[in-house]
């Protein structure tokens, strides 16, 4: 496996973007349409299918926010991977047991399903590189919006950005790396049983 670098949210924004032309344009309809199947997989419950575009290093992380005093927010508004509690600190492993928890159809939280649907918006590629097995990877920025509805009357909103690093193998497009922001400094819904 190769390693991923580790390239923060921050850092990402304030590098340099790639330039914008034709071949810029070229990936990023690539990427919005993996984007946009991955999100039909989800929606559909393609659990397995969804697990296939997952590179086998994928680093999946979702901090917790706070909220902070002005001017503290670059360094204390959300937690840190691998030091401070985290919704997912997660792998390819992990969420494919995930996955196959809600499939046996006695997950207690996902037990009628949970009827989802996600909007992605606002894709943009923030990098463009190759890593040491010649292979394309893109850093991308992106918003989401997921609806989750169970049961008779529940009902919840995520909102928040995705900064991703996509990667293009032989299999095609692999996610590699995912840093999930919602919105909420409490957590609104009863449970986090949906994937983002």
């Amino acid at each position: 496996m190769s390693e991923i670098a580790e390239v923060t949210p921050t850092e990402t924004a304030a590098r340099q973007r790639p330039v914008r032309d034709a071949h810029y344009y070229e990936i990023k309809r690539e990427i919005e349409e993996f984007l946009y199947d991955e999100s039909n997989l989800l929606d559909e419950r393609r659990f397995n299918e969804w697990h296939d575009t997952l590179a086998d290093d994928l680093r999946y992380f979702m901090p917790m926010e706070f909220n902070v005093k002005f001017g503290e927010h670059a360094k204390r508004e959300f937690t840190k991977r691998e030091k401070d509690m985290s919704w997912f600190n997660e792998g390819k492993w992990s969420l494919g047991k995930r996955a196959e928890q809600i499939l046996t159809g006695v997950h207690w939280a996902e037990e009628p399903l949970s009827r989802v649907c996600r909007m992605v918006s606002n894709v943009q590629l923030s990098g463009i590189e190759t890593n040491a097995a010649g292979e394309m990877e893109v850093d991308v920025t992106s918003r989401f919006l997921i609806y989750q509805n169970r049961c008779e009357y529940e009902q919840y909103y995520f909102v928040g950005d995705r900064f991703d690093r996509i990667r293009r193998t032989e299999q095609g497009w692999k996610l590699a790396a995912r840093e999930i922001r919602i919105h909420q400094n409490v957590l609104l819904a009863k449970n986090l049983t949906v994937f983002f």
